[in-house]
């Protein structure tokens, strides 16, 4: 009878080791593959982060590249800018030195023999503003005699502030030499071979 007890009691230690056994086996098992299911979704998040981030950083980067050439741009054409201006400034200075100076009448007078020396030139009137008119009235009558016998008349206006201007047709077309015009043409001259200079440079 203790015989009995005693195998009942080994096999009941048996089996309660043999299942405690399977169900730690089973736990491990459990926690094995929850383990590999957190390390698969922490390389994923993982990977997931990286790429964001390194989306991010080329975003960014190029960004950051169109902004640093559109600052170059701004800047050049700033600079163009201000050297066309600065030209225009030294066009105008130069060209209202030219007519403020005893050179002005000079240039009037050739201007007007090679207008009137057109065969189909017809009738010239030279208009000046009355500042310098007045100025210079002497040394043109002088210089244009001959020529006013032949159609050439001199003409005062306050429309524009220097020059001069030749109109031929009773006044319906004149060619403008005003100092604004001067230097808009000049400037219109230089700011192209300014453009082509600056690109050179680049």
């Amino acid at each position: 009878m203790e015989i009995q007890l005693q195998e009942l009691i080994d096999q009941i230690k048996k089996d309660g080791v043999a299942a405690a056994e399977k169900e730690a086996a089973s736990i491990l098992q459990t926690a094995k593959s929850e383990a590999e299911t957190i390390v698969s979704d922490a390389r994923a998040e993982a990977e997931k982060i990286l790429l964001q981030a390194k989306t991010e950083n080329e975003r960014l980067v190029k960004s950051s590249e169109d902004a640093i050439r559109q600052a170059g741009r701004n800047l050049l054409i700033s600079f163009r800018e201000s050297v066309t201006r600065e030209l225009t400034a030294i066009a105008k200075d130069n060209v209202a030195a030219v007519y403020s100076s005893d050179a002005f009448a000079q240039l009037i007078l050739h201007a007007v023999e090679g207008w009137a020396s057109h065969p189909d030139a017809g009738d010239l009137t030279v208009v000046l503003n009355h500042a310098d008119l007045a100025r210079m009235e002497e040394t043109l009558l002088a210089g244009l005699k001959a020529r006013m016998l032949n159609g050439v008349t001199l003409k005062a206006s306050d429309h524009f502030d220097g020059g001069f201007r030749i109109a031929v047709k009773d006044g319906g077309i004149y060619y403008d030499f005003s100092t604004e015009a001067v230097v808009d043409m000049l400037s219109n001259y230089l700011s192209p071979k300014v453009t082509a200079l600056l690109k050179e440079a680049e």
